[in-house]
């Protein structure tokens, strides 16, 4: 593959700026081509794409394209860094009304060196916020797609459309549906800006010529116009690349804008390059429908804060990921030491969790077109949500881990929407643990607080999610939680049910029909605030499920839990998987002596703080 670094531009705004400034603190830059101006940290804005792009494994040859008015500089520039001076291309202008235009430029470089390779072609006076990414992933995914690339990224508030080209792409394929060059704002609602960042095929070059053949202007012969032209035409199939960083093209700007996004980038950089990132997810408590979405059934869940998972990302020479000192021990005191913790806490720990995270989210990217930045990082976590107890403690590490890696990367919810997140979390239990989970955990740790869910079968079947509502915290009673001291006697909650399901079993057919019923009335009798109604509701949840699962399924500890609180008029029934039970007692009188009862049988019991994501402190 041939590289090509652009530096052909004639604008001579930023040199009058620079000229006539009157403090002569820039003196010192008085006819320096734009590429060659200092960039972040001080460095020359071609330094950095030189580096980036000085892969030998990756191109055969790196081409730099510039004018006779600034030849001498490059050369200069070319001896003191290594790059071969033969591969200086001059396009023999000397002014702004001579001037070739991008695509006359890369066309004379496709003519004159007479090469049939792929092309990359980069504009080497472009400033970037983190040229610190790994371009042979985006040499990859080019491969990967057998098509034209453009690279990307979301404009930042204040940033307008109508100074960029601007893109409308496609999440499912990656293809670039519209290309507008510099669009006024009722154009398109599209934040997507392309810039000059391309990856063309050998066998798209000789559109160069047919372009250029029916645009004699000068002002059309710039890249992103081609580009557009290639699209809106349907010359060639172009596929987007979005890459989490800024860009500024050091174009015909003046020097208050230059040294504007000069101070922005550096302090962004500096910014990023030592702040540590805590992110943290809840455990759930499932209020009321089917105890798994996999029977395409509706739910209502709900986060609480009582226990939660933190994980906190770094910057680091290396990738490590930090074993937790509880969770994932190595050192034990005795044998019977390792034995008593390996029964109570089983055998495996979260540091799996957060290395298959990591595995799926640089999956994800590579595969949807997301080049991430060479950056490593120091990962650990720590949870204090009970293990073993049916309150999604896993999912909870896997969607805090996923919330640190998007912020360390730059992403945002439009690269990884939360519907999609919920199915990315649930995936990296099944697809890489081989964990038994379902979806409604994910999708309530997701969107946080109280959320109603429907998993349909023609949803789930057609876009892979279901609907998704996000209810009043304030619908939610005061519920009561008890779970096991010792959760090995939890029981097997999912037994047979699902294969009696997909065999078409009438009574679980009917018994899921049936949950999705109860979990409307339930949201109605919520948002109503009739709580006698929600008892009834939950009352009639859990012997549904009884009903199916079987006593011997649930287990003596869930069913003596069950048994304690009804004793005291409450209504009871199990917020997951099994090893808890959530409550709602409406005697204050009687939830005093139904605490003090469990406490004596050997349960712990608390009360339920829901967690309201708008004033939630830990995030």
């Amino acid at each position: 593959m041939i590289c090509a670094l652009l530096v052909a531009g004639h604008w001579a705004l930023l040199e009058s700026h620079i000229k006539n400034e009157v403090t002569g603190l820039y003196s010192h830059l008085e006819g320096i081509p734009k590429a060659l101006l200092p960039g972040v940290g001080g460095k020359k804005i071609l330094d950095f794409w030189w580096e980036v792009v000085n892969t030998r494994q990756l191109f055969s040859e790196v081409y730099l394209i510039t004018n006779a008015d600034k030849y001498k500089y490059y050369e200069r520039w070319a001896t003191a860094n290594d790059f071969p001076v033969e591969n200086i291309i001059n396009d023999g202008t000397t002014t702004g009304e001579t001037r070739l235009g991008a695509v006359a430029d890369l066309e004379l470089l496709v003519r004159s060196k007479k090469f049939s390779d792929d092309v990359l072609v980069v504009a080497g006076d472009m400033l970037c916020e983190d040229l610190n990414f790994d371009i042979s992933e985006v040499i990859k995914f080019f491969k990967f797609k057998k098509g034209e690339l453009a690279i990307y990224y979301e404009m930042e508030e204040g940033e307008k459309s109508e100074t960029r080209g601007i893109v409308e792409v496609c999440p499912c394929t990656n293809r670039i549906t519209k290309f507008y060059e510099k669009p006024s704002p009722n154009i398109t609602q599209s934040r997507l800006a392309s810039v000059v960042f391309y990856c063309f095929r050998a066998e798209t070059l000789p559109t160069l010529g047919e372009y250029l053949e029916g645009h004699p202007d000068v002002d059309d012969r710039v890249l992103g116009k081609y580009l557009e032209w290639l699209i809106n035409k349907d010359k060639a199939p172009v596929f987007g690349m979005k890459l989490p960083t800024g860009f500024q093209l050091i174009g015909n700007v003046g020097l208050s804008e230059y040294k504007k996004w000069l101070s922005h980038y550096s302090a962004k950089q500096h910014g990023s390059a030592v702040k540590s990132i805590t992110c943290c997810s809840y455990a759930r408590i499932g209020i009321m429908g089917n105890p798994s979405d996999g029977f395409y059934g509706k739910t209502i869940a709900m986060t609480i804060s009582n226990f939660w998972a933190d994980v906190t990302i770094h910057e680091s020479k290396k990738l490590v990921l930090v074993p937790h000192p509880l969770n994932d021990p190595t050192e034990f005191g005795s044998l019977q030491d390792l034995h008593g913790i390996s029964r109570k806490e089983g055998y495996l720990g979260g540091l799996r969790l957060l290395q298959a995270t990591c595995k799926k989210f640089y999956q994800y990217c590579s595969q949807q077109g997301i080049a991430l930045a060479k950056r490593n990082f120091t990962l650990k976590y720590d949870t204090n949500i009970p293990r073993q107890v049916g309150l999604a403690g896993s999912s909870a590490i896997v969607s805090a881990t996923l919330k640190c890696l998007m912020k360390f990367y730059d992403l945002t919810d439009d690269d990884l929407q939360k519907p999609l997140r919920a199915s990315f979390i649930l995936n990296v239990e099944t697809e890489e643990l081989f964990i038994t989970a379902g979806l409604q955990d994910r999708v309530v740790q997701v969107y946080e607080g109280l959320v109603y869910m429907d998993f349909s079968k023609e949803l789930m079947e057609t876009r892979g999610y279901g609907n998704y509502l996000n209810m009043d915290i304030s619908c939610a009673p005061q519920f009561w939680l008890a779970y096991l001291g010792d959760p090995s006697d939890s029981g097997k909650i999912h037994s047979n049910v699902r294969q009696r399901w997909l065999n078409g079993d009438s009574d679980v057919v009917a018994a899921m029909k049936a949950f999705a019923e109860l979990t409307d009335l339930a949201k109605t009798a919520m948002e109503t605030r009739n709580f006698p109604e929600l008892a009834e509701l939950m009352n009639k949840n859990f012997e549904l499920r009884r009903s199916i699962y079987t006593d011997a399924c649930l287990g003596n500890g869930n069913l003596r839990m069950v048994e304690l609180g009804r004793k005291y008029g409450s209504a009871v029934k199990l917020p997951g998987s099994g090893g808890a039970v959530i409550g709602l007692c409406l005697d204050p009188d009687n939830l005093v002596d139904l605490k003090k009862t469990f406490q004596e049988s050997g349960f712990v019991v608390c009360d339920v703080v829901p967690c309201d994501p708008s004033t939630s402190l830990k995030k």
